[in-house]
């Protein structure tokens, strides 16, 4: 067995079909399918049975792949050991939502950088939760952050509980806070139909029998204040846009009854980096505060 394997075998794992699996390691899905099928052959045991157009790790499997992940994380930290040797920056990568991207910026990294000088992060900017997920099972990053729930291969560690508010153009009479009836009817800007957030959203109109005009469906952000800026819609977006919102003349309300979501730091299943254990740290003891 060899590092190639062991990579072939936790992607499999992950990925629960050959195809995706194939496609996160660049190699040609037919290549993946013999690779693991001669691993299989060497150890005389079977890792992964078919089940429809996936696959599910055995019962041996499940063994074989913890400590493959075991062993990749203690490459990874050899590797990081001799490529930061007589260097004084190391990198480390964090995949964000644009909505938490402020919140990140100006508040958790100043803190670590103040606790961590020689590391250099790089913020890897992705479209919504959905683009954090791909970004760490793809290794391009080593944490998220973003809101919950995102799926089970991830571990989650809680920070806050964010506000969602409504951010409308002026003129419109409205209290403050906006009770949920008088969305019924409201023009809204709205994420694209079928993403997660958009059926999040769909159900608390649902559950509070509202149904809202929908002016815009799009999952770019800009266009979202594009639109309020125009006067053309209302927005759905987290209290920590609210200054942005404001600087750009726009008022923003709460609702009632008040709706939060989780806000978490996420990573695959597999041991952290030290530089990302620390980040981690600084995190909480920041929400702890």
């Amino acid at each position: 067995m060899n590092l190639q394997q062991l990579r072939y075998v936790v992607a499999t794992a992950e990925h629960r079909t050959m195809t995706d699996a194939a496609r996160s390691l660049y190699i040609a899905q037919p290549a993946l399918s013999r690779a693991i099928r001669d691993l299989e052959r060497e150890l005389g045991m079977t890792l992964f049975a078919r089940s429809g157009r996936g696959v599910v790790v055995t019962a041996q499997g499940r063994r074989v792949v913890k400590l493959a992940r075991e062993a990749l994380d203690a490459v990874h930290e050899i590797e990081g050991l001799a490529n930061h040797a007589g260097v004084t920056e190391a990198e480390l990568r964090i995949a964000s939502t644009p909505s938490l991207e402020p919140g990140l910026a100006g508040r958790l990294l100043p803190a670590y950088a103040a606790e961590h000088p020689g590391v250099r992060v790089h913020i890897v900017r992705c479209d919504g939760r959905d683009g954090v997920v791909s970004a760490i099972r793809d290794q391009r990053a080593d944490l998220g952050l973003t809101d919950l729930p995102v799926p089970t291969d991830l571990i989650t560690h809680p920070l806050e509980r964010q506000e969602i508010v409504l951010i409308s153009p002026p003129g419109l009479t409205l209290p403050n806070p906006v009770p949920m009836g008088k969305l019924h009817g409201m023009r809204l800007a709205l994420p694209a139909r079928g993403s997660a957030r958009r059926r999040e959203l769909d159900a608390m109109f649902g559950k509070y029998a509202v149904t809202p005009v929908v002016v815009l469906e799009t999952d770019e952000r800009n266009g979202w204040l594009s639109a309020v800026r125009a006067g053309q819609a209302s927005l759905l977006w987290y209290r920590g846009m609210a200054d942005q919102a404001a600087r750009a003349g726009l008022v923003v309300r709460s609702l009632e009854p008040a709706v939060r979501r989780v806000i978490a730091v996420v990573h695959a299943r597999r041991r952290l980096p030290l530089i990302a254990q620390d980040f981690l740290s600084t995190a909480e003891k920041g929400t702890a505060a």
